[in-house]
């Protein structure tokens, strides 16, 4: 993978953003604060961020401006493995190699931590002056459709209900779409809107990140079934363990290798679709990044 394509510079400002603007938020309790801090600071790739400023590169768009909206998608990220490590969820009690944060601190302060990292994301948007506020209520409403009771939290609970469930392989995509793929959605919505990036490259953009998001889902459901624990930082098998519906279980590992290779071949067509549009408007160096983002869910890179 090229490093040197991947935003480096830009992500590593951004982590010390990340970090640092949470403090605003949690400033009248230190154990509170540590915990947030404690699950942002546990590693990961920052996958939805980067694609976000991607986004917004791409459309000549303010890294101001991005960084915000990018650090709200990440907290509501983060919020969300917090409470799916949860006893009461998954029950996991490592996530990324250490422990999970119901286990480095308690259940109660996860759940709140989790909880002030959730309404943190729609505060830092709104604060933002800079921003238009027109497309600041948009993007808090988004925000919310993606990562709420019609979005990430709906796929949350059909997944729930879908285990030990004879579920078919569109029902299963149609979960992760809004579990997995809503919140990927999301950040080249978000990019494409505060770079004011033409209909045209935003449809394209969106297409991508739809095959994208389904791609991530594969390639996690694959990571369980082939790597170790110790290569995973997790329980290896809990997807079968828990009774979940995955889609080496639907299409056997072989089908299921095929299908990730199929999603990645058409998000690359979408930008390919970009890249031939010549539009002025676009940085399209930054499109090798996008290519690039691609080797995330690649069994054979990203694993």
């Amino acid at each position: 993978m090229k490093k040197e394509l991947l935003l480096v510079e830009e992500m590593a400002s951004f982590e010390n953003y990340l970090i640092e603007a949470v403090k605003k938020y949690a400033h009248t309790s230190e154990e509170l604060l540590e915990a947030m801090t404690y699950s942002l600071s546990t590693g990961g790739k920052r996958f939805r961020p980067l694609l976000l400023l991607a986004a917004v590169k791409l459309g000549k768009g303010s890294m101001i401006d991005a960084f915000p909206v990018a650090a709200a998608l990440e907290w509501i990220h983060t919020y969300s493995l917090i409470h799916d490590d949860l006893p009461a969820m998954d029950n996991d009690d490592y996530r990324r190699g250490k422990l999970t944060t119901h286990k480095a601190f308690s259940e109660a302060t996860a759940i709140l931590a989790g909880d002030a990292l959730l309404t943190a994301a729609f505060n830092i948007i709104l604060d933002q002056e800079d921003i238009p506020a027109n497309k600041r209520v948009q993007l808090a409403k988004s925000l919310g459709e993606a990562s709420g009771a019609n979005g990430m939290v709906a796929g949350q609970m059909a997944d729930i209900q879908g285990e030990s469930a004879s579920l078919t392989f569109d029902d299963v995509v149609a979960i992760h779409k809004k579990k997995t793929g809503a919140l990927i959605e999301f950040a080249v919505l978000a990019g494409s809107l505060i770079a004011d990036m033409s209909v045209n490259a935003s449809v394209s953009l969106h297409k991508y990140a739809e095959h994208l998001g389904l791609a991530y889902q594969i390639h996690n459901d694959l990571k369980d079934v082939v790597l170790t624990e110790d290569e995973s930082g997790k329980q290896a098998n809990r997807d079968q363990e828990l009774g979940k519906n995955t889609y080496p279980s639907l299409l056997g590992l072989e089908g299921a290798i095929q299908k990730l290779d199929d999603e990645i071949a058409e998000a690359e067509k979408q930008i390919e679709l970009i890249r031939q549009s010549d539009d002025t408007k676009l940085n399209l160096a930054l499109l090798d990044v996008f290519i690039e983002l691609l080797e995330f869910v690649k069994l054979d890179q990203g694993v």
